[in-house]
């Protein structure tokens, strides 16, 4: 028998003394399947002392024609033939395993096993088998760097796309497949939701004319003149044309010292009354002029809870309400647009509960219900992503905006049908069931949606 040359597989058991005469026999005939996997070359069977615990060993050298052969076990048939000794023994034995190489073919040096540098798991090929790091130590390059950040995203078998695409087209499927199993080819659910919807976020409310202004040329600002300026460049104007009149300079009457040549407004209606120009401010009986009516004398403490009504007293409801009018209310704009990814974010634990109350005895956990949930949720910011990617791509290209309505209302109908088909699809009921729980559900998200939309203007009108 030549000499062999290539690597020696070493594998230890640890067993429990009661099954060692059972484990035995299973290893001979476990062998024996190895030695049928391509560059397995032998093995041999050695009995070793007690380990720390008293328990008895078994340690099997297979030898192997090259380092390929190992690497492609190890990546391939390695798992199913562990599995068959952790369904038989499950909890009886423990196993540990290394690489030896001849001296003779490292220059009379034993090659150092290497050690994961993450989790410090000694490595058997080119990823820990722990904690999936590749195995090499070298620093990366820049392209490498910019391969792992932007990876996922440029090849099509990535987790990225075989989340998305049937997060879009096939409704229902992430949740079926992730409840029944099938979850390492997907993004996590709550990663996918969390980055969808900054992704939405940042393409809803991200102007580059008012964010990025510094790239684009400053436009014409027309100066906002007030009454006050106008009435006074008007007898400016009308002075100068009665002298230019007196002198005979130009033709014509003069306007009177009463009279103005520009158009002017009047405030006043046919009974004399102040017309109103816009919404009035009564703060405390007393008229503020335009911009609301923050009126609260009708508000009784009895129409509302003790608890919110000792915290919504008419003095700070007039003071909140000043100062959303004020500014054209804009702060409160912003600060309301703040708080939805919040409000949203409630928003999936009580469509969950709901779920859970239309289908009690679908024998789902809660949480289950929860990730249907999410799921839709990251669904409908993705469609609303493409929605208003493709209105801004549409009008650049030059397609009548009609049209670009158009296609973005057909595609908003898309987002009930494919409630309905989730449902279906997830919780397996009949037709005219799954219709009626959608229509209960889609009246709680208005409801929920609406709820949680009061909440947040009451934290934005009073964080302003």
């Amino acid at each position: 028998m030549s000499e062999n040359v290539g690597p020696i597989y070493e594998v230890t058991l640890s067993v429990d003394r009661e099954i060692i005469d059972e484990l035995d026999v299973w290893l001979t005939e476990h062998v024996d399947e190895m030695l049928q996997i391509p560059g397995f070359v032998r093995a041999s069977i050695f009995a070793a002392e007690d380990d720390d615990q008293g328990r008895p060993q078994r340690v099997t050298h297979y030898y192997l024609e090259t380092d390929a052969d190992l690497e492609n076990y190890l990546a391939g048939p390695a798992e199913v033939m562990r599995r068959s000794a952790t369904e038989r023994f499950t909890g009886r034995f423990t196993a540990s395993r290394r690489v030896l190489h001849n001296a003779d073919m490292l220059d009379g040096a034993l090659k150092a096993l290497e050690s994961c540098l993450n989790c410090g798991t000694t490595l058997s090929g080119q990823y820990c088998g722990k904690c999936g790091q590749r195995s090499r130590s070298r620093l990366i390059s820049i392209w490498e760097l910019l391969r792992d950040a932007f990876g996922d995203l440029l090849e099509l078998d990535s987790r990225v796309w075989r989340t998305l695409i049937p997060l879009i087209t096939r409704p229902g499927k992430l949740t079926r497949d992730y409840l029944e199993g099938r979850r390492a080819r997907y993004m996590p659910p709550f990663r996918t939701y969390l980055v969808l919807s900054i992704v939405f976020f940042m393409v809803a409310f991200f102007d580059p004319k008012e964010d990025l202004k510094i790239l684009f040329e400053p436009e014409e600002e027309v100066a906002e003149v007030s009454e006050e300026d106008a009435q006074g460049t008007a007898e400016v104007r009308d002075e100068i044309i009665r002298e230019l009149a007196r002198e005979g300079i130009i033709a014509g009457d003069p306007p009177g010292p009463d009279e103005s040549t520009g158009s002017t407004t009047d405030d006043t209606d046919d009974d004399g009354d102040e017309n109103e120009g816009g919404l009035r401010i009564t703060l405390n009986g007393e008229d503020t002029g335009s911009g609301g009516n923050c009126d609260f004398d009708d508000i009784e403490d009895g129409d509302i809870p003790q608890w919110l009504a000792s915290r919504l007293t008419k003095e700070r409801l007039l003071i909140v309400c000043e100062r959303v009018i004020a500014d054209d209310s804009k702060a409160f704009l912003s600060k309301l647009l703040d708080n939805v990814p919040a409000a949203l974010f409630i928003l999936l634990p009580l469509m969950a509960f709901v779920l859970k109350l239309l289908y009690p005895l679908s024998k789902r956990y809660y949480v289950e219900h929860l990730l249907f949930v999410v799921h839709f949720h990251a669904f409908f910011f993705l469609i609303l992503i493409l929605q208003i990617l493709f209105s801004r791509l549409g009008l650049l290209a030059g397609l009548p905006k009609p049209a670009v309505d158009v296609m973005v209302f057909a595609v908003s109908l898309y987002i009930p049908v494919y409630l309905y088909k989730s449902m279906r699809r997830v919780y397996e009921q009949g037709r005219v069931m799954t219709i009626a729980k959608f229509l209960v559900l889609m009246f709680a998200y208005f409801c929920g949606f609406s709820f949680i939309l009061v909440f947040a203007a009451l934290f934005a009108a009073f964080s302003i």
